[in-house]
Formats: C-alpha cells, sequence, structure tokens
C-alpha cells in the first residue's frame, strides 16, 4: 500500500504540461520543515552562486510563486537534464560514485548531466542507477532568510535503499 500511495503521489505531481513550463522539484517528505524542501541553488534567489552547487532548501512557493533558484525546466527533465533557465546552467554530479555532491555546470550532453525518474519518485543517475539524490539525513541548519526562518540540508548521490526512501522521494510541481 505504501508503495502504491508514493506512486500515485509522483504521478499526481509529475504529470505536467512539457512546455517551456517552470517548476520546483520537491521532496515528498517534509521533514522538519512544513513548506517542505527543494532542490536548491546555494545563495539567495537571483544573487545564487551557481560555483556553489545544490542543496535542499524550503521551498519558496508558499510565497506565491516559484523562485528562479528553485525553477527547473520541465522540457529539459523530459531530456533528462535538470536544468535552471534563468541561470542556463544544469544539474551535475561531480561524479558517479556514492557521496558524490551536485554541482552545476553548463548544460552540455555528459553522463553526469543525465537523470532518470522512476515510478517511485526516486531520481537516479542515468550512468549508475544505483545512486538515487538524497537529502542528508539529521539535523538541518538555519539559513538566512524567511519567517520563519528557512530551513537547509545537503543533497548528495547515495545508494538507493528503502531506509532512505523518505530522503529520496521527489516530486515536480508548478
Amino acid at each position: 500500500m505504501k508503495k502504491l500511495t508514493v506512486a500515485l503521489a509522483f504521478l499526481m505531481t509529475f504529470s505536467l504540461p512539457v512546455t517551456g513550463e517552470v517548476v520546483e522539484i520537491h521532496s515528498l517528505n517534509r521533514m522538519d520543515d512544513p513548506r517542505g524542501y527543494c532542490i536548491d541553488i546555494r545563495g539567495h534567489k537571483s544573487k545564487a552562486k551557481i560555483n556553489n552547487g545544490l542543496q535542499a532548501h524550503t521551498c519558496y512557493s508558499y510565497q506565491g510563486e516559484i523562485a528562479v533558484d528553485q525553477g527547473f525546466s520541465a522540457l529539459h527533465m523530459t531530456q533528462k537534464q535538470f536544468n535552471l533557465p534563468a541561470f542556463n546552467v544544469c544539474m551535475e554530479a561531480s561524479s558517479a560514485s556514492a557521496s558524490s555532491s551536485l554541482q552545476l555546470g553548463k548544460c552540455q550532453e555528459e553522463q553526469l548531466q543525465q537523470f532518470d525518474w522512476d515510478d517511485e519518485g526516486k531520481i537516479h543517475l542515468t550512468s549508475n542507477m544505483k545512486l538515487c539524490l538524497t537529502i542528508s539525513q539529521g539535523q538541518s541548519r538555519k539559513g538566512g532568510g524567511g519567517s520563519p526562518v528557512h530551513l537547509i540540508r545537503n543533497l548528495s548521490l547515495e545508494l538507493c535503499s528503502d531506509t532512505l526512501q523518505p530522503f529520496q522521494t521527489w516530486g515536480i510541481r508548478n
């Protein structure tokens, strides 16, 4: 029943038009923040620092719109790329091994920039399907803004597992 619920939640959040729409990628597990966690560029909105990579951060959509540092191209996702159009960069693994960080780079047809969604809501590095995009466990840290203060967690690629499933299940919304 749990897998069916996760699969239905994934299908409901992933069935979006594939136009030039900007979407946010959010963890289906809200953990310690009722606003939820989204994939986010380190830094603040339009002043985000693309050289510092990606993190899991409080989703900004509660403010009424998707922020530029959390906005991904729905169209590019159909091509296995996680593109942030406001910065013209793509999500990129630092390597195809466990504990790899997620960086940003010029969008290219590189293996480390290719990611697949599975029917359970997990995001895999295409060149190593045993790896899943994972939010760090443990205590979050406070960010520099928001009311209440936004929360931050690290992102990495870890071995996909049932134990880490709450930290490895994602959805998208517009």
